[in-house]
């Protein structure tokens, strides 16, 4: 009776459930169609840009004026006034002054040469993390360039989340707005950290035009306050007599007064960003109709002028931002809470210039603190696409615009949100990220002249590199948030991206494929024959057998016709640590056997590659012979993974595998 009513109610038994079932699955067609539907269009849209980005961006023809490129540098380079004299005395006090006068001298007797140099032997743009990497080939080279993109990450994502925090507060600091938003300094710092990805995920063009008018209008605006605080100063005689007053109090002698400024100097070394971005932008800048592609001396010559002049600029201004600021505004305003804090010409503006002028430089300095955000977002996603897809270190999707964005907003949420959205708090972070980038540029431009033979500018570059050194590490000691950060981007760029390499090991890597005169013809007498035989040979055998007796073996275990001809295949491991290559191949003839030989990162890769070429271009079925390799199978993988040797046949059996989904179009695999 149980049995009747569940087949005949439909609401127990085995029938009844899968009734059931069917309903809900007949149901949730539409439902799982429209949700694949938009799931297909979504991805489509994220990924709308991969293909143009596989190659490296090309420069735009006839380049820009050096002034106007030297604007889209000052979005990230000049937007530091709008907080780096109260960070100056929050380190500093009365000393400021002096303090910064020691950080113009550090940038322009330290930092400007050492990019110059840069500029110089990197002229396409590749900066100091390419020009590094020279003297350290292979897998040391790739490690190093991962722990400087984790700096990197780290001075471009604090540049996001400092810039935008600082323009908050000039944003909620302003008389004439709401005082509902004075305790939501998080939240409207969330909002324009939002806004800067949504114009990211639309989509961000070139943007010289607006830096232009934004930077022209901001140092405007600056020279405006800085020319009516020096009156004020001139008016008042008295407040000079004070702060010299201040300074003999706390410190008994001038050579104490310089030693502190020394020791303090690495607090506001964050007043040193903008160097790198200026050679990143190179290939913007317009040089010399008849300029050498390879080495453009008229860009080099302009992106030279270029950092000089942005570096006399800042350091005027910051010099006298300093001075003026530190003898006008008490120095309570420059505590957290107080009316200068990360905003202190601001303060003079309202103070000096009245609410009207003072608001409209609140707007110029939100504006171009907030483009300088959007400059290190373009950094970002300039940098990571250049180094880690190409080394097989990113997924795919690395290589298009909008899911990073959407992955570096997250970034720059999560640090908004641990630091409260405090302009001081991230200074020793952004001046880590910018300390260790700077430093390794000058130790790379030291390495480069002693390999030159240039004794002088080895010393000069060396002894820079050391003053980087301690001011560095000094940052690092007092403010240890700055590595902490760094090393978690560390940690994560060299985690994910070794986990991407092995993922996709198993990839065809091989760019193109080119048969020299001798292999082709090698290559197109073995097919007339009716069949394409080859056999694996090792290049540097340990049991230095001849070429003939390889063969002869070969012919007995595989069990291969004597009038049947055989090709030997030698491939020669070059730099394993590269993902992808372009193979030559070539041909030679050694103990009466025709030999083809190749050079690539990857043994299995360049095998599966060639053997899909010759079944394309021959028309015939290419099949291989291994002998089967000794040793432990996981020793091999690693092996494979790291060296591009190990258990050769399985390795290219599955790149083969993945590269021809039809296993009738395979080329064929033997092991004896």
């Amino acid at each position: 009776m149980a049995t009747g009513l569940g087949g005949a109610g439909g609401g127990a038994g085995p029938y009844g459930a899968r009734r059931a079932r069917a309903a809900g699955r007949s149901a949730g067609r539409p439902v799982g169609r429209l949700t694949r539907r938009v799931s297909r269009r979504l991805s489509a849209w994220l990924l709308e840009d991969t293909a143009s980005r596989r190659a490296e961006p090309k420069p735009p023809q006839g380049g820009h004026p050096w002034w106007r490129v030297m604007c889209l540098t000052g979005v990230d380079y000049f937007s530091t006034l709008g907080y780096q004299p109260g960070i100056a005395f929050l380190a500093a006090g009365a000393l400021s002054p002096l303090a910064t006068v020691v950080l113009v001298a550090v940038t322009l007797l330290g930092a400007l040469p050492v990019y110059r140099r840069v500029a110089e032997e990197s002229p396409h743009g590749q900066g100091s993390i390419a020009l590094l990497q020279r003297y350290l080939p292979r897998w040391r080279g790739k490690l190093l360039v991962l722990v400087l993109l984790g700096f990197l990450a780290t001075d471009f994502i604090i540049t996001i989340t400092l810039s935008s925090a600082d323009a908050t507060a000039h944003i909620i600091e302003n008389p004439l707005v709401p005082e509902i938003l004075r305790g939501h300094r998080i939240g409207v710092t969330l909002l324009l950290v939002s806004l800067l990805g949504a114009v990211f995920l639309r989509g961000f063009g070139e943007a010289i035009g607006i830096a232009v008018g934004l930077v022209g209008t901001y140092l405007a605006l600056n020279l405006v306050v800085l020319v009516v605080a020096f009156q004020a100063l001139l008016g008042e005689p008295r407040l000079v007599l004070s702060w010299k007053s201040v300074l003999a109090a706390q410190y008994p002698s001038t050579p104490v007064m310089v030693a502190t400024a020394l020791l303090v100097f690495p607090r506001l070394a964050l007043g040193l960003s903008g160097f790198e971005t200026g050679v990143a932008v190179m290939p913007l800048v317009k040089g010399l109709p008849d300029d050498d592609p390879e080495r453009p001396e008229g860009r080099i010559h302009n992106t030279r002028h270029l950092l000089v002049t942005a570096a006399s600029i800042m350091s005027v201004l910051l010099i006298a931002s300093s001075l003026t600021t530190t003898l006008l505004i008490p120095a309570r305003e420059f505590q957290p809470g107080g009316r200068a804090n990360g905003r202190a010409l601001a303060y003079l503006a309202h103070e000096y210039l009245g609410p009207a002028f003072g608001t409209a430089y609140d707007l110029s300095t939100i504006t171009i603190l907030w483009f300088a955000g959007a400059s290190a977002m373009a950094g970002l996603l300039t940098v990571v696409p250049r180094y880690l897809p190409r080394y097989g270190m990113a997924p795919h999707w690395a290589l298009a615009r909008r899911p990073l964005v959407l992955v570096f907003t997250a970034v720059a949420f999560a640090i908004t949100i641990i630091f409260r959205a405090d302009v001081d708090a991230q200074g020793g972070a952004y001046a880590t990220g910018v300390l260790v980038v700077i430093l390794s540029a000058a130790l790379a431009v030291t390495l480069s002249a002693h390999r030159r033979g240039d004794r002088r500018a080895a010393v000069t570059f060396g002894a820079i590199t050391l003053l980087l050194v301690y001011t560095t590490a000094a940052n690092i000691l007092e403010r240890p948030e700055g590595i902490k950060i760094a090393s978690f981007f560390i940690g994560s760029i060299i985690v994910t991206s070794f986990a991407s390499r092995a993922t996709r090991s198993f990839e065809l890597r091989v760019d193109e494929v080119i048969l020299e005169p001798a292999a082709r013809s090698f290559v197109e007498e073995a097919a007339r024959s009716g069949q394409l035989l080859l056999v694996a040979s090792n290049p540097a055998p340990r049991d230095h057998l001849s070429l003939r007796e390889k063969e002869r073996r070969a012919r007995e275990l595989h069990n291969l016709p004597r009038d049947v001809p055989v090709l030997l295949l030698e491939v020669t491991v070059t730099d394993a640590s590269e993902f992808s290559s372009t193979l030559t191949v070539g041909g030679v003839e050694r103990d009466g056997c025709r030999v083809l030989t190749v050079q690539s990162p990857s043994i299995a890769n360049a095998i599966a590659a060639l053997l899909l070429y010759l079944r394309d271009h021959t028309g015939r079925m290419p099949q291989i012979f291994f002998h089967w390799a000794e040793g432990n199978p996981v020793v091999a993988m690693l092996r494979y993974l790291v060296l591009g040797e190990g258990d050769v046949p399985p390795t290219t059996r599955e790149i083969l595998r993945k590269a021809e989904p039809h296993p009738e179009r395979r080329p064929r695999i033997h092991i004896g």
